[in-house]
């Protein structure tokens, strides 16, 4: 059994009403790029524990975490408490098969998150491999409203870093805000305004899609790729659309 690491916290930035990021010193064992790990506080006696993706890349400290405080969220709820000082318990080891030695060789990689869910990505998109491994990386970060859009400075830079190769597209489901698209990402692919939107299209000998965040937004999308000669990849047969479900 993975030991509990007490870490102290950095920082908390409360960013809206519901999401905040803890950035967090502890020494817990190296991790992959994609993968999670669980943080825990001890509320009444017992130890209350949920896992968390790492936002944060491997070589990258604080360790660093993006959060929703959900409503009748314990753990969540008493996280967004928590001021710089204060310690919480992280386990020492990461788990996870998001990872990019998961993802097949291909041309393009299209990463589709939802909310928080976007935190794994941001892990990934700050190594090296992604950048040696694929032409072209497309980031989609979906929310219900403009507030809810985080680290665009991040994003930026990527941008500035990767040029063409790298291409950023935001969805607002419940607002009307420039440079965005309206609506929900599998609308989009399935009427074209995604791919019009990126300037790239999908196709099963060059694309790779990782999906993580709402459940069904996960589960829309890879129905939908299905009818268009995509498949789930597994390690017995590689395919084209690699999930995590984000709660």
């Amino acid at each position: 059994m993975a030991d509990w690491i007490q870490g102290k916290i950095v920082e908390n930035i409360h960013w809206t009403e519901n999401l905040f990021t803890l950035r967090i010193d502890a020494d817990i064992k190296a991790y992959k790029a994609g993968q999670f790990t669980s943080l825990a506080l001890d509320i009444d006696g017992e130890r209350i524990a949920r896992p968390y993706s790492h936002l944060s890349a491997p070589h990258q400290r604080p360790l660093e975490y993006f959060f929703y405080t959900a409503t009748g969220g314990v753990l969540s709820n008493a996280l967004v408490q928590l001021n710089a000082g204060d310690t919480v318990w992280v386990k020492d080891q990461s788990n996870g098969f998001f990872v990019l030695e998961e993802v097949p060789d291909c041309k393009d990689l299209w990463m589709l998150g939802t909310g928080t869910g976007i935190a794994p990505f941001l892990s990934i998109l700050h190594t090296d491999e992604p950048w040696q491994r694929f032409e072209n990386i497309v980031l989609v970060y979906a929310v219900r409203t403009e507030s809810d859009l985080r680290y665009l400075d991040t994003i930026e830079a990527l941008k500035e870093s990767h040029g063409d190769r790298f291409r950023f597209q935001a969805f607002v489901s419940r607002e009307q805000v420039p440079g965005t698209l309206h609506g929900r990402i599998p609308a989009a692919i399935e009427d074209g305004r995604l791919q019009q939107a990126v300037g790239l299209e999908q196709s099963a000998d060059r694309s790779h899609f990782m999906l993580c965040g709402n459940p069904d937004m996960v589960k829309d999308v890879t129905e939908l790729l299905k009818t268009r000669d995509f498949r789930k990849n597994r390690r017995r047969t590689p395919g084209h659309i690699t999930t995590e479900n984000y709660w």
